[in-house]
């Protein structure tokens, strides 16, 4: 058979089964065709430059690349041009003819019926082109490899059934030209509108000039009707392609807005361009301003995906963990396939290279930007700070970096704005002090007026002190840092390690024995309410205060769980006596029973009261302090 007659070849019997399946479940809306088509003849561009550096006269005079679209609403068909590298008869057979390779019966094998993860699997064989399909009943092409005659042209014509046919054909220029007759119920497709705005939104920053027919309005009676010419469509380069030397401030902030669609500026960005093993590029900035949604975890979030330029998907959550779910940006990588989908990227091994980087990107960003700019980290801090707390749990490789860009509010200064870091604390550490002392309370004032810290102020010590929700989930994942502990100081024995001296101990050794029968009353009346009574080490001022033993959860986080429906173990505190207090004194010379089990009742719910709690039974508290106050004022 001579090659200029027409051949038809068999794609394979389970072809149209393929055909149908990808047409149905690979893509989700039918615009995405002319993305694939626009990327197939952006790549055709590629390779003619590659090609040309070794033989320039591939470019055959005409070296300007571009791709055009020309829509004919008549005919109802869309017809897509480029003059890049174009095709041989053999390349055709295998490039469009791509079902038709030996693999396909293996493929399709694996096909299990679901239609999620076989798109899956299409998305992997790669049939970018087939996407024609979706809106076409028949698709024709014209191709001519660049450096070959005109005679040396081939037509290729399928309906996208089992079979396709290709002959010879004559072409003048290189390059590929792809007809699709469009379906009926498609018609949309030859509208100048719809098509120039799906090139702006999927192809805006292919390299190369995506062109269309300008739009000519008729001339007036008189006048000479003006020839419409072909304009770019697309902008053709990408902000994120270019050196950042060359970009203005007021461009990054003007792309922040398109990607964010944020109309407050972004506070800061980075843009990297990486090459070696893997090559990308990536554009990444902080907003300025939480969004609505930032505590909805399931909401959409994640990076504009770019490959080789052309846009993938807006947002591809798998680059960047959870906690730095405010990032905004792009990320454009020449490693990955055109076809990819959000199954293949959770499975992609350079996916996670590349989340790793940026996720070192974006902390090694922040680190940066405290240390030149506090005043705007802050403003990052009051914005985010709350999502950043959930890193050490989220990102154990990370843990140090993250814990180095947390801010605490401290007892140095008593302020509620977080601004004071784990490495100023460390800094301002007493001598022989181990362990870095938090508190947790409901809110900034209930922690720093706990009657915990009263000894810690009474020694100069310095306690973070913690009122946000997510802070004792934190405390339970960060464990130490710089090598020294963190220690809850309403949890547990109190260990103050060298900062008590000898004396103090045997002080407090003294005072428990001396104490020991006021203590065993306390622990007879509180005995159903409390796991035991003791003599404190930590009040200074206050009477009493209720204690978490070592083992159990967190007064803050059992609160916040109960709330949530959580049902929790029963949970009793250890109560703490001071027994330097006024109050403590006259109880312990309290003869009448009745009379000091209200006094312990009450001492009982203050100290509940002292750290945020709420009382089981309010009104009984109330009655027994009226009580008492009619009986002293008698």
């Amino acid at each position: 058979m001579s090659t200029a007659e027409k051949e038809t070849l068999g794609f394979q019997t389970e072809a149209k089964q393929m055909l149908q399946l990808m047409i149905h479940s690979m893509y989700s809306n039918k615009e995405i065709f002319l993305r694939e088509l626009i990327s197939n003849a952006s790549d055709a561009a590629d390779k003619l430059r590659y090609e040309a550096l070794a033989d320039g006269a591939l470019y055959e005079n005409d070296p300007d690349l571009r791709i055009r679209i020309t829509l004919d609403k008549d005919a109802n068909t869309l017809t897509l041009s480029d003059n890049g590298i174009g095709m041989s008869r053999e390349e055709v057979i295998n490039n469009l003819g791509t079902i038709a390779r030996s693999g396909t019966a293996e493929f399709l094998k694996n096909l299990s019926g679901d239609g999620k993860k076989d798109s899956q699997l299409i998305g992997q064989f790669g049939v970018g082109f087939y996407s024609a399909f979706i809106v076409a009943e028949r698709v024709e092409v014209l191709t001519r490899r660049a450096g070959l005659t005109a005679a040396d042209a081939v037509r290729w014509e399928s309906t996208g059934e089992a079979d396709f046919s290709i002959e010879s054909c004559e072409k003048a220029d290189r390059g590929t030209t792809v007809i699709l007759h469009l379906r009926k119920e498609d018609t949309e497709f030859t509208d100048d509108w719809r098509v120039r705005s799906i090139i702006k939104k999927y192809s805006d920053h292919i390299s190369i000039p995506v062109q269309m027919l300008e739009n000519v309005p008729a001339a007036k009676e008189g006048e000479e009707q003006k020839v419409a010419e072909f304009e770019a469509v697309n902008s053709a380069t990408a902000l994120w392609t270019r050196s950042r030397s060359e970009v203005t401030d007021e461009e990054y902030q003007a792309f922040y807005k398109h990607v964010s669609h944020d109309f407050s500026p972004a506070l800061h960005w980075s843009h990297n361009k990486v090459e070696g093993k893997l090559e990308y590029t990536s554009l990444l900035y902080l907003p300025g301003q939480a969004p609505m949604d930032l505590w909805n975890r399931d909401a959409a979030r994640g990076l504009k995906l770019y490959v080789q330029r052309t846009f993938i998907m807006d947002d591809a959550e798998q680059f960047l963990p959870l906690y730095l779910r405010f990032v905004k940006g792009v990320i454009d990588s020449n490693d990955l396939s055109l076809n990819v989908s959000r199954e293949i990227l959770q499975q992609d091994p350079a996916v996670d290279a590349m989340k790793s980087a940026l996720t070192k990107r974006v902390l090694d960003m922040l680190s940066k930007l405290a240390k030149s700019d506090v005043e705007k980290y802050q403003k990052f801090w009051k914005a985010f700070g709350q999502v950043m707390k959930e890193g050490p749990a989220e990102d154990f490789s990370n843990k140090e970096k993250i814990a180095k860009l947390l801010r605490f509010a401290t007892t140095h200064d008593n302020k509620a704005e977080q601004t004071h870091s784990l490495e100023d604390y460390v800094a301002r550490m007493k001598e022989g002090q181990a362990k870095i002392y938090y508190v947790v309370g409901e809110s900034h004032k209930t922690a720093s007026s706990s009657p915990h810290l009263e000894v810690f102020r009474k020694k100069g010590i310095e306690v973070l002190l913690l009122s946000e929700r997510v802070d004792d989930w934190l405390m339970n994942h960060l464990a130490e840092f710089d090598g020294k502990a963190f220690l809850d100081v309403g949890r547990g024995d109190l260990d103050l390690g060298d900062l008590e001296d000898e004396a103090e101990k045997k002080a407090h050794e003294a005072s428990a024995e001396a104490h020991k029968d006021l203590v065993e009353r306390v622990n007879t009346v509180l005995t159903d309410k409390v796991e035991k009574v003791r003599v404190t080490s930590r009040l200074t001022e206050s009477p009493a205060c209720l204690v978490v033993t070592e083992d159990d959860m967190g007064a803050q986080m059992r609160r916040m769980l109960e709330a949530a429906g959580q049902a929790l173990p029963p949970s009793k505190p250890v109560f703490e006596l001071n027994p330097e207090h006024p109050l403590v004194l006259k109880l312990d010379k309290e003869a009448d029973e009745d009379r000091f089990a209200d006094l312990v009742g009450i001492l009982f719910d203050q100290a509940h009261l002292a750290e945020g709690a709420q009382l089981d039974d309010p009104a009984g508290y109330v009655h027994k302090l009226n009580k008492l106050l009619l009986e002293l004022s008698a």
